[in-house]
């Protein structure tokens, strides 16, 4: 009863903090363009043309008391009202037509990193110290320290016979024709993070092969096969399954520089071009979802973590 009292309040608490979070993030949101020196209608238009209709709304909008356009903003963060000033076009509906080309992106480079990199992590370091683990190790020190972008670029260069532009080709857009296109993003985003994965799994299944608790498994005549495989590894997976939870909103960010680069029709390529305009309610809309995923990423990273260690509720 102790434990589940310990359980529900460390779960009460992580999503109080997670909600009080989301509050701050959107009180930032809406303040931190409307605190940037200037005329805000100068501000959200940027010298470009817009539909005198939309211009005139726009104005009202952003000429009514700030307390108000607060409150309204509180509301609903999330209306589908608000449009683009580059686009012309509701914010949250543009959003909506981007946001799955992006999970697929960000999806298929988490599960081939944190599979993969799980993976060669449990053999480096089942290996400690052989030709395999020094080859991986180096290999993954190196790939760690790359940017997304410049490794987008450098296989653009070294594999010219695949796609390197768009989701589809035009007039195609079949599962292998995306597919094709999904090969070198996907490859740009998720090699930094399975270099990283490799590496938590790997130093966290040597620290756990050093415990005391291993050493009286093997005195009680447990093979040394089913000493790792049974004890070693699903403890040492702790830190790395906590680690891909909490990276997971990051990716995503992380996705704005490699769907640039190869121009793929997602979130990160929507940010972009809203960035170039700039386009401040396009951006405030992309700051607002970006941070929520993170926060609730997080989120499911704490609670997974108390789920796999009960001691971190208890506690």
């Amino acid at each position: 009863m102790a434990v589940l009292k310990g359980t529900s309040g460390y779960v009460v608490r992580k999503v109080t903090w997670s909600l009080g979070t989301v509050l701050f993030v959107l009180v930032f949101n809406f303040f931190l363009f409307r605190m940037l020196p200037g005329d805000p209608i100068s501000l959200y238009t940027k010298g470009r043309n817009m539909p005198a209709e939309q211009l005139v709304k726009l104005r009202a909008q952003l000429n009514r008391p700030l307390p108000e356009q607060f409150l309204t903003y509180l509301r609903n963060p999330f209306a589908s009202t608000i449009n683009s000033t580059r686009f012309n076009r509701p914010v949250w509906d543009m959003i909506g037509e981007r946001v799955w080309p992006t999970i697929l992106l960000v999806g298929t480079a988490v599960l081939i990193a944190s599979v993969l990199g799980v993976w060669l992590g449990i053999r480096a370091g089942w290996r400690r110290g052989s030709a395999f683990d020094s080859v991986t190790t180096g290999i993954t020190n190196t790939l760690y320290a790359a940017p997304e972008f410049w490794v987008g670029m450098m296989l653009i260069i070294a594999v010219p016979f695949l796609p390197s532009g768009g989701m589809s080709n035009p007039g195609e857009g079949g599962v292998l024709d995306v597919a094709k296109h999904m090969i070198l993003p996907v490859i740009s985003l998720s090699v930094v993070y399975l270099a990283e994965y490799t590496s938590i799994m790997r130093a966290s299944l040597v620290d756990e092969l050093r415990q005391d608790y291993l050493t009286l498994a093997r005195a009680k005549g447990l093979r040394e096969d089913l000493v790792r495989r049974r004890h070693a590894v699903p403890n040492a997976l702790l830190p790395t399954m906590t680690l891909i939870f909490l990276n997971f909103g990051f990716v995503i960010g992380g996705a704005i520089t490699v769907e640039a680069v190869y121009s793929w029709p997602g979130l990160g390529l929507l940010s972009y071009d809203a960035l170039r305009g700039p386009d401040v309610p396009l951006l405030q809309a992309v700051f607002l979802l970006f941070s929520i995923g993170v926060i609730v990423f997080t989120l499911i990273a704490d609670l997974l973590y108390a789920v796999i260690d009960p001691r971190v509720s208890a506690a």
